[in-house]
């Protein structure tokens, strides 16, 4: 049984009745929250290991939340919210979501992000590793790509393009934070930029860069890299 400790915080009780029993059948632990006051109470004195955070929440919005919690925690937090457009995803990973589920959601969808979103909290103070990906070896020790035995060359940027994206395995990466990230502040909404790059990128580490399966786009968000094997 996993014992992860879940936050769940929604106003709305059909989604609370629908997701305690749903996430206990998973073998996670269940706290509740109504409101955004406490939310940021329950982090602070339940220890959850992950908050599910709808946006719409009668107090605040839910994006005060992830800024609030983000001042002194970096607790995995999943988005779970009807707002379907993407400045509101944008906005919400920006601040330092891991991800977003809109309604209506599938349960099993939604435990595949939280249960990604465990893992990656797991790696982030690891010592950095190879990590394989439809076999592609990455090697950030070495600062080594290869694939089948043969290096991949890359540019310095296109390198860094991809380790980034490596690090955040199975979790939405937004443009401006790959932007801002590699290129620096200045290149935050370079969107044509950052196209020619994954462009560029593809075609060197996907087996067929017409059908990518390392570098996958989010329409209007950003880019996902494939979990590792």
């Amino acid at each position: 049984m996993n014992q992860s400790r879940i936050l769940v915080v929604d106003d709305e009780p059909q989604i609370q009745r629908f997701l305690k029993p749903s996430l206990s059948a998973a073998g996670y632990e269940v706290v509740e929250a109504a409101t955004g006051a406490e939310a940021l109470k329950a982090v602070a004195t339940q220890a959850p290991d992950l908050v599910i955070l709808d946006l719409g929440l009668p107090d605040m919005d839910g994006k005060e939340v992830i800024a609030s919690l983000r001042g002194w925690s970096d607790i995995p937090i999943v988005i779970l919210s009807a707002r379907d457009r993407e400045s509101e995803k944008i906005a919400a990973l920006d601040l330092g979501a891991d991800d977003y589920v809109e309604k209506p959601f599938g349960i099993g969808e939604l435990t595949a992000r939280i249960r990604t979103a465990l893992r990656h909290r797991g790696r982030r103070d690891a010592i950095p590793t190879i990590t394989e990906i439809d076999g592609l070896m990455i090697d950030p020790v070495k600062r080594l790509v290869s694939r089948a035995g043969e290096t991949v060359h890359l540019t310095p940027k296109e390198y860094d393009l991809l380790l980034l994206l490596a690090r955040h395995a199975g979790r939405v990466v937004t443009h401006r934070t790959l932007l801002t990230t590699v290129w620096g502040p200045a290149h935050g909404d370079d969107l044509h930029y950052l196209r020619v790059f994954i462009g560029q990128l593809r075609q060197k580490i996907e087996r067929d860069p017409t059908q990518p399966r390392i570098v996958r786009t989010e329409p209007g968000v950003g880019y996902r890299m494939a979990e590792p094997e």
